[in-house]
């Protein structure tokens, strides 16, 4: 195993299936364009190899499935049908849910059990105002059925000054209703964001002033979570499950397990580093001479993870996924 001097280690893979994707959030992509595919991303097949490499180069033992949006992405099918055959503890999914409802059959034969779903609002206008794209009534009819078909499902919303503040409770208490466990994700200073601290700062709200706002309509108490987990939760007695991913308040940088793979073939240790490792050119290789290549790369990857806290990156986000 490759190991840090923090005995960190990569435990968990996540990969851009695309970086197309159906929204432009506007905390993601502040011109409004929608982010395409790019021309050289990798075939399903080259991902496929790649989770399989990095199982065995670095000990990879759960995978996340981002964007984009990879619901969007043509290469889905074939990629769960592959992935779903390499013997991973776990395989998740994250969607912004707008065409869960279509995609539920093939998550649920390619054995997805786990979906993390944005959103940020259950305000229509204000839906369209921050995802400028979509339709909200679509998005929790998916978030039905997937419940109803079992699925684990955690809501992760991303808290705005002057955009959503006054879904925070709203939220909260349509989660606990569903079963479903809430995550606010704390304003990250990526891309654009991480360019412009006066806007980040105008629209960030950090783990203190959301607390008490939640506080101030549910008791809650701090519930355990694994050791590199990048949220904090809490429990609402007798209702459920939430969680603050506090990267900005309470960083959590010295556990920190991911390693991101983009739809490009670029390896990223760290969201907070602009350091990217190219292994495209190694998923044509046999077996004997990819690994030892790619173990020089992952410790290079693992080489730029913070010590102690997130201090921003120029990344854009969607590109290299959630």
């Amino acid at each position: 195993m490759i190991v840090d001097r923090q005995g960190r280690r990569f435990r968990n893979l996540r990969i851009s299936l695309t970086a197309a994707c159906n929204y432009a959030c506007t905390y993601c992509v502040p011109d409004g364009k929608r982010l395409v595919a790019a021309q050289d991303e990798l075939s399903a097949e080259a991902m496929v190899r790649g989770v399989a490499y990095l199982i065995e180069a670095a000990g990879i033992e759960r995978l996340r499935v981002t964007g984009g949006e990879p619901l969007v992405s043509p290469k889905l099918e074939p990629f769960l049908r592959e992935v779903s055959q390499l013997g991973l503890e776990d395989i998740s999914l994250t969607s912004n849910g707008q065409l869960l409802s279509r995609k539920l059959p093939l998550l649920l034969e390619c054995g997805i059990r786990r979906l993390n779903i944005s959103l940020d609002t259950l305000d229509a206008g204000a839906f369209r105002s921050i995802a400028r794209g979509g339709d909200l009534a679509t998005v929790l009819a998916g978030l039905d059925e997937a419940r109803a078909a079992g699925l684990k499902i955690k809501v992760n919303m991303v808290p705005l000054r002057g955009k959503n503040l006054d879904q925070i409770l709203p939220l909260l208490e349509y989660c606990l209703e569903h079963g479903f466990e809430l995550r606010f994700i704390e304003l990250m200073r990526m891309g654009h964001l991480a360019r412009d601290p006066n806007g980040f700062h105008q629209q960030f709200v950090g783990m203190e002033e959301l607390l008490a706002l939640i506080g101030s309509s549910h008791e809650f108490v701090q519930a355990e979570a694994p050791l590199d987990a990048t949220a904090l939760r809490y429990e609402v007695p007798g209702q459920g499950y939430f969680g603050v991913i506090a990267n900005e308040s309470v960083p959590f940088c010295r556990t920190c397990s991911r390693l991101r793979l983009s739809s490009t073939g670029w390896l990223h240790g760290c969201l907070s580093s602009s350091n990217r490792h190219f292994v495209g050119d190694l998923l044509d290789k046999p077996r004997h001479q990819a690994l030892p290549a790619l173990q020089r790369l992952l410790v290079k990857a693992l080489a730029d993870k913070q010590e102690v806290a997130f201090s921003g990156g120029i990344t854009v986000m969607k590109i290299i996924g959630g």
